[in-house]
């Protein structure tokens, strides 16, 4: 397939297709969906194989070990969905390669660093806010939830604040 970067899914169409997998996992699994979950199994996981005494230790650790095997989990399997989906998608759309897009003034090396400290910075307060902007945003907006609904008002908010001064960096 001829690769094209200026080829996207239709917004609408993939609104649409999330709004009814959302339904879908209300209706199936009583629950919305969300990717911190997947993330926090995950490191209770490494955790407990590499210092199993901690693990026990720590409340919040021991009680999803409690569960069972940690990665036994439905959100885990919803977050390898969403890769295999978004390595799909990128395959249709001709957008699939290997490469790391940003601005002429950023090296590769620091819009890697950008990333990975953007990423941790989510997940501690995903931890903090008791869910990731798919669990709030979707989930939580969905079923009407006000603290949801602020939440994502907040993040569009810090969104518009910081582009500001990031913007030249793309260009």
């Amino acid at each position: 397939m001829e690769r094209n970067p200026s080829k996207f899914w239709n917004p609408y169409a993939g609104g649409v297709a999330l709004g009814l997998v959302l339904l879908v996992t209300f209706l199936l699994m009583g629950k919305g969906l969300g990717a911190s979950g997947a993330t926090y199994r995950l490191g209770v996981w490494a955790v407990s194989g590499l210092a199993p005494s901690h693990a026990e230790r720590v409340p919040a650790i021991a009680a999803v070990l409690e569960d069972g095997h940690p990665l036994d989990d439905w959100l885990v399997f919803e977050v390898v969905g969403v890769l295999i989906g978004g390595v799909l998608g990128a395959i249709t759309s001709g957008r699939f390669s290997r490469e790391v897009l940003k601005g002429p003034t950023f090296s590769s090396a620091r819009r890697i660093g950008f990333a990975i400290a953007g990423g941790v910075v989510m997940g501690f307060a995903a931890k903090l806010s008791r869910g990731c902007t798919s669990g709030q945003a979707l989930s939580g907006g969905a079923a009407m939830s006000v603290g949801s609904w602020a939440f994502m008002l907040s993040v569009f908010a810090g969104g518009y604040a910081v582009a500001y001064f990031l913007r030249r960096q793309w260009r």
